[in-house]
């Protein structure tokens, strides 16, 4: 009745949303109707909740993984638009009603004190952090959650994008995109001041997101653990151009009032390289430039091959809360939260990377080629961050000085037998350090994703 695209056929037959996600849009670049139909099942009656949840794997229905969905809908819809010439509005209005249900399921289900700062748990990063995200935690202890937050804006931008695209053809639809423009500066300005309360998720100090772990009476602990964590609130970049302002002027004119009578809530709102109030962001200038800086160190996240999932820093600096600890692991991890499978503490994993890549060639498009940050008397740009990040990705998989492959490290069968060294697997995570491939072998449903980016930087 229906075929469902699997992310990896050695724990077959399961699925897994946001693997599904990033899988579409490598299929999208050969079958945009499967990868749109596969996208389709998710949201289908059978399948989405009726209260809107999308189910994160058939064997935990109820945990959360991160909120994708609306990017890959919007991303499968213009590879279809590249390829075919037509852009399958259709589509696009039919995914976009249940995406609103599923907004809205996410807004009351993990924003617990309403103040647009999300709580979301697991968030498919396993053991990125000191505790167990999926568990209730103690006492009615609640954990702020930098990624959850950013997810969130990254959320609202994408749904604020499709339904401009919908207001193309319907007006109806620049209502909705005004609705998710004013949510999204709001979970921009509640990232800043919190609710009034004497902390923020950013740390200024340091220059980081970090998750704040908030108790009943007002005490608060900020984990000082810098990971993928902090990085994704970077993913929520969008860039308003000239057509999206002159043909939606009701649109035009709330950007306008909030970034002229409330600049205290549209932090993230700041003009590109023309002086155009265009870039919405969850991040202010000085956060971005401070997180690039952190990007682009190979003693932090820089790899050789990719971006680690945890800063390199927390090798010799581990986090620690109680009796509990956060080092930087580049490939399996000692401890085992998720049934074991639980390796975020440093390895390279691809559909983050990939997020990354995309947000970095965003802005420096946007900020010009003299905007960046400094390294040895010249200017790094976001945008060359972003093609040197996606080259190293695509080197994991290339013949490399030695003639070897990184992704297959000391494997001597798959690197010298010339009945396999010529076959690639795509495995589940990288090392953080070698390159060399890790967990699963096949994991088709995110690593594909080095085809997009050879399809964006190599063509």
């Amino acid at each position: 009745m229906r075929i469902l695209s699997v992310p990896d056929k050695w724990e077959y037959p399961w699925f897994a949303a946001w693997d599904l996600a990033f899988h579409c849009t490598t299929l999208a670049l050969v079958d945009p109707d499967f990868a749109k139909e596969n996208l389709w099942v998710m949201l289908f009656e059978q399948f989405q909740h009726p209260n809107g949840q999308i189910p994160a794997y058939e064997w935990e229905f109820s945990d959360l993984n991160p909120p994708v969905h609306a990017w890959a809908c919007w991303r499968v819809y213009n590879l279809d638009r590249q390829r075919s010439g037509v852009a399958d509005t259709k589509f696009l209005e039919k995914v976009f009603h249940k995406l609103l249900i599923n907004f809205a399921w996410w807004v009351n289900k993990v924003d617990g004190e309403g103040n647009n700062v999300f709580e979301g748990g697991f968030l498919g990063l396993d053991n990125i952090t000191v505790i167990d995200r999926s568990d209730k935690l103690p006492g009615g202890a609640i954990l702020e959650q930098s990624d959850a937050t950013g997810w969130m804006g990254f959320f609202c931008l994408y749904l604020m994008r499709i339904a401009l695209e919908l207001a193309e053809t319907n007006k109806v639809y620049e209502g909705l995109a005004i609705k998710f423009f004013e949510h999204f500066i709001y979970i921009g300005g509640a990232m800043k001041h919190m609710g009034g309360r004497q902390y923020t998720l950013w740390d200024e100090k340091e220059g980081f997101f970090y998750d704040v772990l908030r108790y009943p009476n007002g005490e608060f602990h900020k984990f000082r653990v810098r990971s993928l964590v902090g990085l994704i609130p970077m993913f929520a970049i969008e860039v308003l151009n000239d057509h999206d302002l002159r043909d939606h002027p009701e649109f035009a004119a709330s950007v306008k009032w909030f970034i002229t009578e409330r600049p205290d809530l549209a932090v993230g709102c700041y003009a590109d390289a023309r002086g155009d109030a265009k870039v919405l962001s969850i991040l202010e200038e000085h956060q971005l430039k401070a997180i690039l800086e952190r990007i682009w160190d190979s003693q932090e996240f820089l790899s050789d091959y990719g971006i680690r999932s945890l800063s390199k820093y927390h090798e010799k600096h581990p986090f620690r809360f109680g009796d509990k600890e956060v080092r930087y692991e580049p490939a399996e991890a000692s401890v085992k939260i998720k049934g074991g499978n639980s390796n975020w503490r440093g390895p390279i994993w691809f559909p983050t990377s990939y997020l990354l890549t995309r947000s970095l060639k965003k802005i420096g498009d946007a900020m010009g080629p003299h905007w960046g940050i400094e390294r040895d008397g010249r200017i790094i740009t976001p945008r060359q961050m972003s093609e040197e990040i996606g080259n190293r990705m695509i080197n994991l998989f290339k013949h490399g000085p030695d003639g070897g492959r990184p992704i297959y490290g000391h494997t001597k069968k798959f690197q010298d037998d010339p009945h396999w060294r010529d076959y690639l697997l795509f495995y589940e995570y990288f090392h953080g350090d070698t390159g060399a491939g890790l967990g699963a072998s096949h994991q088709t449903g995110w690593t594909g994703l080095i085809a997009n980016l050879i399809h964006e930087w190599r063509r």
